[in-house]
C-alpha cells in the first residue's frame, strides 16, 4: 500500500483488498468481528465500502499487524477510542492534567 486513498464514494473489496494489501476474505472475516465496518449492499449483493470503512479497516489492520492485538483486543482499544473521542478527551490527557496540578501545587508550596 503506498498510504494513498483514491478520492472515490464508494470502493469494491478488490479495491480495498489492494489498498491494505490483504485478501478479500480477510476483510470479509473483519466485517464480521468488527461492528464499526458496514459496507453497503447493491442488489446483486456486492460490497461497497465508504470512506470512513476503509479508514476503519486500515485502523484494524494497523491494531491486529503493527501492534500486535488480538481481535477482542483490538475491538477494545476501538471501541476505547470511540468512546474518548465522543467524550473530547485525547489519549493520554490525564496524564496532562496529574503534571500540571502537580507543578501548580509545587508554586502554591513556594509562595506559601
Amino acid at each position: 500500500m503506498d498510504g494513498s486513498i483514491p478520492d472515490k464514494s464508494y470502493y469494491r473489496i478488490g479495491e480495498v483488498s489492494r489498498l491494505l494489501n490483504v485478501q478479500p476474505y480477510v476483510i470479509r472475516y473483519w466485517e464480521s468481528e468488527f461492528k464499526t465496518v458496514r459496507p453497503i449492499r447493491t442488489r446483486s449483493d456486492q460490497r461497497l465500502y465508504r470512506r470512513k470503512d476503509v479508514d476503519q479497516l486500515l485502523l484494524i489492520k494497523r491494531l491486529l499487524y503493527e501492534e500486535n492485538f488480538t481481535i477482542n483486543g483490538a475491538r477494545k482499544q476501538i471501541q476505547r477510542m470511540r468512546s474518548e473521542e465522543a467524550a473530547g478527551a485525547r489519549p493520554g490527557q490525564e496524564d496532562i492534567l496529574a503534571e500540571i496540578e502537580k507543578g501548580l501545587r509545587q508554586i502554591r508550596e513556594l509562595v506559601s
